[in-house]
């Protein structure tokens, strides 16, 4: 009976298997939902030659570029359910967008079936020199001292950082002024001039400017210290509970995708993700190499737009 089970599971994998390779003649495409270039993009073509050797078919990265990410989400949404098409999705187009937009033209949960992280990036509390506040306590007990004094950066209106600085607020009670920027770096370059004080950067962009004295950390916004800078605390030991607003960003099939080839590209991606050349790419632009199980990441989905959704309500931001 054992031997029975155990060829019938090996004849279900390769079922699967050749179904797969059937559909998709022998290519997979991952969709970037924004432009060539940036860490998103970055990111897919680093992982794109580690999953194909592993595969031993051909991955391809796309770019379907537009709003805001939903282009290039609805693509995939509408895409043959066989895997050959993925979703290379981030936690602002899949968590944050419902919360900011009425008329999403897909739905994160119902559109797509998870398979797994592929890497975080954290975010970072700065602030420009002349912020006397060396760590996050001093700061709050800065910004409680002098209401309205501070005012914060940020990418835009419903961007991660805005969120960011928001959920802080809430969380604290402090009172800061959003002067929201088109794209982070014109809202970096007044930081580091001193026009505003205050931004939630992401790591990569941050580390140069904190290792040259241009701005200051004051705290990770993750649950875990960041490895690169093993000393400075996270905001939530900072006595802000809870407090975190990592990105994460991950692989989506379109809803429908079998589950037997589900499971065989989370396995897969998950074997990637653990690859020595994947790894050290991947740590040389501050980017956590992370993998998950489908249950995990789905449960982040769920997790992280219920919050954005509360954070969105609370600051009073309307959707579009």
């Amino acid at each position: 009976m054992k031997h029975w089970i155990t060829g019938l599971v090996v004849a279900l994998q390769l079922a699967a298997s050749g179904a797969w390779a059937q559909s998709q003649d022998n290519v997979l495409r991952i969709v970037v939902p924004f432009a060539a270039g940036g860490p998103t993009d970055v990111l897919a073509r680093i992982l794109a030659p580690v999953l194909s050797a592993s595969l031993k078919r051909t991955v391809i990265v796309e770019n379907k570029v537009g709003a805001t990410g939903a282009i290039g989400a609805s693509f995939v949404a509408k895409a043959p359910a066989d895997g050959s098409t993925l979703l290379l999705g981030t936690s602002s187009i899949m968590a944050a967008n419902p919360a900011l937009t009425t008329k999403l033209p897909f739905d994160p949960v119902n559109d797509f079936v998870p398979i797994s992280l592929v890497a975080t990036i954290e975010n970072i509390l700065v602030v420009h020199p002349s912020v006397p506040a060396k760590n996050v306590k001093e700061f709050i007990a800065y910004a409680k001292a002098n209401p309205g004094k501070l005012s914060y950066a940020s990418s835009g209106v419903g961007s991660t950082y805005h969120l960011g600085a928001e959920l802080f607020r809430s969380q604290t009670g402090i009172e800061m002024t959003h002067v929201p920027y088109k794209g982070a770096a014109p809202a970096i370059q007044d930081v580091l001039a001193g026009h505003v004080q205050v931004m939630f950067d992401n790591m990569s962009s941050a580390i140069p400017n904190i290792n040259a004295g241009r701005v200051r950390a004051l705290g990770v916004a993750s649950l875990k210290r960041y490895p690169g800078l093993p000393e400075l605390p996270t905001i939530a030991e900072a006595g802000v509970t809870g407090y975190e607003t990592t990105i994460w960003i991950a692989l989506f099939a379109p809803a429908k995708t079998p589950p037997d080839v589900v499971r065989m590209l989370n396995a897969e991606v998950r074997k990637a993700v653990e690859a020595t050349s994947y790894r050290a790419r991947l740590q040389t632009m501050d980017m956590q190499p992370v993998s998950s199980s489908q249950e995990q990441l789905g449960g982040y989905l769920k997790r992280d737009t219920a919050k954005w959704v509360r954070v969105v309500k609370q600051a009073g931001i309307t959707p579009e």
